[in-house]
């Protein structure tokens, strides 16, 4: 389904200050897909706001002092689970921020349960072809290294989308310029946090 044209906010924008006295010590939690661009628009975002930007990914591979593709191989995905989940406990306690998360650690209930309570989830939902496209051009995507990556990715989308869809906001990832994508994000955080900006088209709580 096409994306819906894009309108600008009909009020500015909130200030960065506004908008992280309204957080307090909440994070902005990116959830999505590989591919999603959680770390590339999270930075973005980040600065914008006059926030930290911490991606969980690189901190679970400092903890473990390998890289991800590693911990698979010589761990397994559920040593690499219990890492990710405990990693992001711990980031969470270090609001405010913007923390982009890996691909599956929305799934853990017990996460999900933590993004709740101590942040605002925020799912960059990509189409499938534009996730593809994307994560072609990567080969650090451990879950991916099968003989048929696009019906992997597909089993992904079919098992998680589900999962975040009950995330705080959803803004629609496509390929057009970082920074609309992060005044997207930032009109539906001030719609959420009652600051008066209306959402931008093609993003919902």
């Amino acid at each position: 389904m096409p994306d819906p044209p894009l309108r600008k906010p009909t009020e500015p924008l909130p200030s960065a200050a506004a908008i992280a006295a309204a957080l307090g010590v909440r994070s902005i939690v990116l959830i999505g897909m590989m591919g999603a661009g959680k770390s590339s628009i999270g930075r973005r975002l980040a600065k914008k706001l006059d926030l930290s930007f911490v991606d969980a990914d690189s901190e679970i591979e400092l903890a473990a002092g390998m890289p991800i593709t590693d911990i698979f191989e010589n761990h397994g995905e559920d040593y690499f689970r219990a890492g990710e989940a405990r990693v992001i406990a711990r980031l969470l306690d270090q609001g405010p921020q913007v923390l982009a998360t890996g691909g599956g650690a929305f799934i853990n209930p017990g996460t999900r349960d933590l993004i709740g309570a101590k942040g605002i989830s925020v799912w960059l939902k990509a189409e499938p072809d534009v996730l593809l496209r994307r994560i072609k051009r990567r080969s650090d995507r451990p879950l991916l290294r099968t003989a048929d990556p696009e019906a992997t990715l597909n089993r992904l989308i079919e098992q998680r989308y589900p999962v975040y869809a009950v995330a705080d906001l959803t803004v629609h990832s496509r390929d057009v310029p970082h920074e609309v994508i992060v005044d997207e994000i930032i009109a539906a955080i001030a719609a959420w946090l009652g600051l008066g900006a209306t959402a931008a088209q093609g993003s919902a709580p």
